[in-house]
């Protein structure tokens, strides 16, 4: 059941490389429904009063406290969210999911555990279940009675989830599968009641399968020891001689694989939703220490250094809004077309999210890098303060080191990104080839970039612009060196990836505020132009940097000098003050003592 309306036009996932948005065309948090908002403030409400005043208690790993909590989000309809009415959930869209998940992470401990249960540990039986399997798991996953986990990762093969060595083997009688193996890092797992596990049948086939604990051999190791999110549970999982029912295979044999992508890329994007909502907590502990702390004879809020900290902070949660609403609105739209009762309704609605790959991985690599630094920066501006456990910055800072490595590395999501644009690039499904042969003829022949374009928000624009000229003259240089072995070149492939990770940051920021500006006008929207600027300057720095690094190294001699004067004049443009901008976001945060856009 979608809540809001969306933008209609169709959009191909990676095409904002390659084409301009107009901000008619994308999803806002300033578009959210009267009843999104409700259910964001139910969710914001159930964190504030019922998660975070037990936060000590959970991180002591009570976890009778997590269970009650998990039937209370139940109840409230904030786990079942996703899925269908007819097993017991709300069916609602995905833009209502990253609300949730955005407004119920004010403690990272509980909300992993939540996450855990209400994405990775449901809609693996949302999208590959059997009828039988839907009607009997997952009425009782939404109400919160039944607590899910899923087991993939291994010691030995922790991103290469393929290499797996847990097996399988049909039982003599066929009534059976038998699994051994060990799991390792699975969140739940100290006390969740079923467990997607993927195994290897007949040590060939990757294939996943619904287990209970309560199955003959399944047992779980003792609880790690984190840095971090402590008040999660956290253990191996053992397959000693396992017996499976048959009917609890998930999905086909062999396709495994299929699931484990697909329920990731899920994941990734509430991830994002996450990592930004965990960083407006942190800002608003900052802003408070900030304006409580003296140091020679004034606040530290009133000193330029800190507040030019807190701007960051602000206009980095303003950009991770942008891009979590604009991805998830586009994902509403393709699954809106999609009859929900139809045989194939599960598979469509798996292609359509699968269609995005490249903005979920964008979403997760972003926004774990995005709450690293605010609450770094939280914890300087508390200094030694922020190094003690009884100050909220210590814990924020354990907690938010995690987000780069699950759901797939940093690193892994990188490959992710580069290597789908060029994978639907060469099929076809994606005409990024002729886009840079285009800018290729474009940039030898020397026109200025960018000097076409004019009137409103003209030079933010013009950035944009330069930014995917940028982006694809590198992809070009790279792919004439490398050809097919670019695949094997991480470090060529990781600074593409980060290039347009801030091309569709750039885009989403710059999107949002356009909009902003077309609905309330210039002076309503004089905040978020601010950080749209602010963004746009330091992004432009780092796709310029990027660009440097590949073509030093596809190209050498006068070829090198010659690329590189290509890239001086697809990166040249006029500074924004972001001195004075930072100082006007600042001062409004700081007034406001939270995150806030008027």
């Amino acid at each position: 059941m979608a809540t809001t309306a969306v933008p209609k036009t169709k959009i191909l996932g990676g095409s904002f490389l390659l084409e301009e948005r107009q901000p008619s065309e994308v999803f806002t948090p300033e578009d959210f429904s009267d009843q999104q908002r409700m259910i964001g403030k139910t969710a914001e409400e159930f964190a504030v009063k019922e998660i975070v005043p037990l936060a000590e208690k959970i991180e002591q790993k009570d976890y009778s406290i997590s269970r009650d909590l998990l039937k209370k989000a139940g109840d409230l309809g904030l786990s079942g969210v996703e899925i269908p009415e007819a097993y017991g959930g709300l069916e609602m869209d995905k833009v209502t999911a990253a609300i949730i998940a955005d407004h119920i992470a004010k403690y990272a401990g509980f909300a992993t555990t939540w996450g855990a249960h209400s994405g990775i540990g449901m809609l693996p039986i949302v999208y590959f279940g059997t009828e039988e399997q839907k009607k009997k798991y997952l009425p009782r996953l939404a109400s919160g009675e039944t607590v899910g986990a899923y087991a993939l990762s291994e010691a030995t093969s922790g991103s290469d989830a393929l290499n797996c060595r847990a097996r399988a083997v049909l039982s003599p009688d066929g009534k059976y599968y038998i699994l051994n193996g060990e799991k390792m890092w699975i969140t739940n797992a100290g006390f969740a009641d079923l467990f997607t596990v993927f195994a290897k049948i007949d040590g060939e086939k990757f294939s996943a399968f619904l287990v209970e604990k309560d199955f003959p051999g399944f047992s779980h190791g003792a609880e790690e020891h984190k840095m971090g999110i402590r008040g999660s549970s956290t253990c191996p999982v053992i397959l000693n001689d396992c017996k499976v029912p048959v009917e609890n295979l998930l999905g086909e044999i062999g396709k495994g694989h299929v699931i484990a992508f697909n329920i990731l890329n899920i994941g990734r994007f509430k991830l994002g939703a996450m990592c930004v909502g965990g960083a407006r907590v942190s800002i608003e502990n900052a802003i408070a220490y900030a304006k409580e702390r003296k140091a020679f004879g004034k606040t530290i809020g009133e000193f330029g250094l800190v507040r030019e900290k807190i701007a960051n902070m602000a206009m980095l949660i303003y950009v991770g809004e942008s891009v979590v609403y604009r991805t998830v609105g586009m994902m509403d739209n393709l699954l809106s077309e999609i009859d929900s009762a139809s045989s194939d309704a599960a598979r469509e609605q798996r292609k359509a999210i699968e269609e995005y790959a490249v903005e979920c991985s964008i979403l997760k690599v972003w926004g774990s890098e995005m709450i690293d630094y605010v609450v770094d920066e939280t914890l300087q501006i508390y200094a030694g303060y922020g190094f003690v456990e009884e100050y909220p910055a210590e814990r924020a800072y354990r907690d938010a080191r995690i987000n780069r490595i699950f759901e797939g590395t940093n690193e892994i999501n990188r490959l992710i990104i580069t290597g789908f644009l060029l994978k639907r690039a060469m099929s076809g499904q994606l005409p990024l080839m002729p886009a840079i042969k285009k800018l290729m003829d474009e940039v030898l022949s020397g026109p200025s970039p960018g000097g076409d374009i004019d009137g409103e928000l003209a030079e933010e624009r013009r950035l944009v612009a330069q930014a995917k000229k940028l982006a694809l003259f590198v992809s070009g240089a790279a792919t004439q060196k490398y050809m097919q072995k670019i695949q094997d070149q991480q470090e060529v492939m990781g600074a593409i990836a980060d290039m347009t990770i801030e091309i569709y940051a750039m885009e989403s920021a710059l999107l949002r505020a356009q909009k902003m500006v077309e609905q309330k006008g210039e002076g309503a929207a004089a905040l978020p132009l601010a950080m749209t600027r602010v963004y746009l300057t330091q992004a432009h720095e780092k796709i310029e940097a990027a660009a440097k690094k590949v073509i030093a190294d596809v190209a050498d001699g006068d070829m090198l000098r010659t690329q590189l004067a290509i890239v001086r004049r697809l990166s040249k443009h006029e500074p924004f003050n972001t001195i004075a901008l930072r100082q006007q976001i600042a001062q409004r945060t700081i007034e406001a003592g939270k995150y806030i856009l008027s």
